[in-house]
């Protein structure tokens, strides 16, 4: 090692000398990064200008009682059911930012944060199959941004040692994120994020613990009226011949071929198409070496859901217009049967936004941070 770096040293000697006798420096990978970074923040900055100056062109609202709908396309929604762009009361000025896109890179301003959120605290539940590990981007953007973020990897799920074929209830699956939440200090409050049929595990512990929870989030997940099951947002899509899901669907009998299926696993050649048709290629690998089948018992569970509890908890809908494991379709017609506060759409976005569309899944939960706290 010691003589490889010798070697490379005297390479860049050498490498200086020139650069500095025709009175040029070639930049290095940190610098990139830093310029990289800094026309990110840019870039960020200019398209908020862009939509705010679109949001304040909009005279018309739509007083149908049907929940707003934000977009991040840069582009006007469309279509009948679509809903209005903006909950806001007045026009937004420039100088309104939600959060200043530096703070994406270097952090927070003091103090912000503690002074104007009901929480500064995310916990990220991950869907089917999934584990903790898929919310690494997510993490990094939000504790750059002076949140905390907590990902739990429920019973089976990541690296949590249980056998997915030995879950035989919801609340066997949502144990750590029960556990995470009975542990939490004083009077603090979370904002949870459920992804997949982890909107039927948020929903779970939202009627379990209201008071635990500043608001809720659903990602392209599960969002049950009371007495539904999670996986029924998943079976009641209208299926053509090119659906994916029932094909990549692999049930195992743990107990048996006489016995219901304990566990469903995804087809590996399949699932990239299923879940990750615009991710990155080196998070598909991640995906692909990190998936474990799901517990089919939880799924299957019909959930009991009240006024006085899960009703009293802030709900917003995160959809994802290019998604071949929940249609566009299927997720409008979850948000039709149980309207959250608000509708936000990640245009581009494939099943797993946390991949596909790290950044502008990261602006939406900031906007949906810095909301008012409820009266």
């Amino acid at each position: 090692m010691g003589n490889y770096m010798a070697c490379m040293g005297s390479k860049q000697k050498k490498k200086n000398s020139k650069l500095n006798m025709s009175g040029m420096r070639r930049r290095g990978p940190l610098e990139d990064e830093l310029i990289e970074q800094q026309a990110l923040a840019m870039a960020l900055h200019q398209q908020h200008k862009a939509q705010l100056r679109f949001e304040r062109s909009l005279s018309h609202r739509d007083p149908a009682t049907a929940p707003p709908r934000r977009s991040y396309s840069g582009k006007p929604s469309s279509g009948k059911l679509e809903y209005t762009r903006s909950a806001s009361t007045r026009p937004r000025h420039s100088n309104d930012l939600l959060i200043d896109p530096q703070q994406l890179l270097n952090g927070t301003r003091e103090g912000f944060l503690a002074a104007t959120l009901e929480s500064k605290h995310f916990v990220l539940v991950h869907g089917g199959g999934l584990g903790a590990w898929c919310w690494y981007k997510s993490i990094a953007l939000l504790e750059e941004s002076g949140f905390v973020a907590t990902a739990v990897d429920l019973a089976g799920s990541g690296i949590e040692p249980t056998d997915p074929n030995q879950i035989t209830s919801l609340a066997q699956y949502v144990k750590p994120l029960v556990e995470l939440l009975e542990n939490l200090a004083g009077t603090e409050k979370v904002i949870l994020v459920g992804h997949n049929i982890g909107g039927g595990c948020i929903s779970y512990v939202m009627e379990c613990f209201p008071n635990r929870i500043a608001k809720a989030i659903f990602v392209a997940a599960s969002m049950v009226c009371t007495g539904q099951r999670a996986f029924d947002v998943f079976a009641k899509q209208e299926k053509g011949e090119e659906d994916l899901m029932p094909k990549a669907q692999k049930f195992i009998y743990g107990n048996g071929n006489a016995s219901p299926p304990t566990a469903v696993e995804l087809d590996k050649s399949l699932v990239r198409d299923l879940f990750f048709n615009a991710s990155p290629a080196k998070d598909i690998a991640l995906a692909t070496v990190s998936m474990r089948p799901i517990p089919f018992a939880p799924a299957m569970e019909k959930i009991t859901l009240t006024p006085e509890n899960y009703g009293r908890v802030r709900r917003f809908f995160i959809e994802t217009t290019d998604d071949q494991a929940l249609s566009p379709a299927a997720q409008q017609n979850i948000i039709t049967q149980n309207p959250p506060q608000q509708v936000f759409s990640l245009k581009g976005s494939d099943h797993s936004p946390f991949f596909s569309k790290p950044q502008s899944l990261h602006k939406i939960f900031l906007e949906i941070a810095q909301l008012e706290a409820k009266e």
